[in-house]
């Protein structure tokens, strides 16, 4: 359990409310979840009783355990059903199971799972990424941490350059060398929370502030950057959209230095079909999704303009024999293959985001009344399907920003009370998305749930 213990912070709210939230919704989750404690107690063999660490980060007392995700609701394992706006950190953002990758999966499950071979899926998973995406030339891996690290390697082999750019604040999955940030001296440096890093990551990497882009101009004068990568709108700390201008821009000064663009769209894919970049006519040299691209499998995409890709052709037929440091034996399987194909041709349809946006409307006025009625000082932020209530009176514009909306004992405590009321959102911050399976009736009792923990803390 990751316990957070000082309640001396958040705006707007009582330190001692935000402890008495917190304590009732505890007392609740313990005292009506029996199967949910044994399973904690029986979990002996795995560290921390959880598949991976991170699953202790949420604000339950002991790691809730799912039986059962169908379309977008969760049923623990007492039973509790739950309306799921977390939908797996985005991994599920067309909802648990939907039916056409479920059909495919058995299909293929059929035929074989893993050759290390293209299935008759492959040509026509690379026709619908091209037409959906504007990127004609385009390789699958299996998480996007994987096809953001691939892409990474083909920019500095396409243009012999060592250095990349990131965000202050953006994430990119796992990749070791974006975990840097600028400190509050101002200098940049590694991020004190990454586990078992001996390298000074700021030698290769760059760290700016978003929407800032005279540091990018000065971040790439010396033309040895290979890749400035972004979200293009941040979206793992606290939401923080671009600022008018700033996409042309970066995109102007990416092309006058020599240095690619990579556009990663793992969390924006929620903003519809061709994801934030076909939404608003960005045009990246390298773009990469992950996550609910094959319908909740483990799949990723990552695509090259024509350009970068005849530069990373190059490279790779000047190179010597020997691995190349680029793929794993599971990335691009026929199962992959097969969830790809069905996402993109039966799932993620216009009509499914046009359903989904509909929802994230209705969520974003929702909550928005719900935080004015209160008189509290936050905000509610929107990126397509994704809506996040943002702990600061005004749209932030930077990761210094984001960082200083973020209070964890009040999000946990939130957390924990929505979710004894039978909704789910994300452990690391609000974060709320709607998905094809999601409905009216579940959007009016996130409203509902959250102007009651709304009204106990603002009092």
């Amino acid at each position: 359990m990751n316990a957070v213990t000082s309640f001396a912070e958040g705006p707007g709210v009582s330190p001692a409310r935000t402890a008495a939230l917190r304590a009732e919704a505890e007392a609740l989750y313990l005292g009506t979840r029996p199967n949910t404690r044994a399973a904690a107690e029986a979990a002996a063999h795995l560290l921390d009783g959880v598949p991976m660490h991170w699953m202790v980060d949420w604000s339950t007392p002991v790691p809730l355990v799912i039986r059962e995700a169908q379309g977008a609701r969760l049923v623990d394992a007492d039973g509790h059903g739950y309306d799921d706006f977390c939908l797996g950190d985005t991994a599920s953002l067309f909802g648990h199971g939907p039916a056409p990758v479920a059909e495919a999966l058995i299909a293929q499950a059929r035929r074989g799972l893993a050759t290390m071979l293209p299935s008759p899926d492959a040509a026509a998973v690379g026709d619908l990424l091209a037409a959906r995406f504007g990127l004609p030339f385009w390789q699958i891996a299996t998480t996007a941490t994987d096809a953001n690290r691939f892409a990474l390697r083909a920019a500095r082999a396409a243009t012999g350059r060592p250095r990349i750019l990131v965000f202050d604040g953006a994430y990119h999955g796992a990749v070791d060398e974006v975990f840097v940030e600028i400190g509050p001296d101002g200098r940049v440096r590694n991020r004190p929370a990454l586990i078992g890093e001996p390298r000074d990551l700021t030698v290769l990497t760059r760290v700016v502030p978003f929407n800032d882009l005279d540091a990018v101009e000065t971040a790439l004068a010396d033309n040895t950057v290979a890749c400035a990568i972004a979200e293009p709108v941040m979206t793992n700390c606290a939401m923080v959209l671009p600022q008018p201008g700033f996409h042309e821009g970066l995109r102007e000064i990416t092309r006058r230095h020599g240095t690619l663009l990579l556009i990663d769209e793992t969390h924006t894919l929620s903003t519809g079909p061709g994801g934030y970049t076909g939404a608003f006519g960005l045009h990246p040299d390298i773009f990469v999704v992950g996550k609910a691209i094959a319908g909740g499998v483990p799949a990723a995409v990552w695509g090259m303009s024509e350009e970068a890709a005849a530069r990373f052709g190059a490279a790779r037929r000047n190179r010597p024999d020997g691995h190349s440091g680029l793929g794993t034996t599971l990335s691009g399987s026929p199962l992959q293959l097969a969830a790809l194909r069905a996402t993109l041709e039966k799932v993620a349809t216009e009509d499914a985001y046009a359903h989904m946006n509909r929802l994230a409307d209705r969520m974003e006025a929702g909550l928005s009344q719900v935080l004015a009625s209160a008189g509290l000082p936050w905000h509610v932020a929107r990126c397509g399907a994704r809506v996040e209530v943002v702990r600061a009176p005004a749209p932030l514009t930077d990761g210094r920003q984001a960082k200083g909306a973020h209070y964890p004992a009040l999000e946990a405590a939130i957390h924990l009370a929505l979710l004894v009321r039978g909704v789910l959102i994300s452990p690391f911050h609000d974060m709320m998305l709607a998905s094809p399976a999601t409905g009216e009736d579940q959007v009016e009792r996130l409203i509902e749930a959250t102007r009651d923990v709304v009204r106990r803390l603002a009092g």
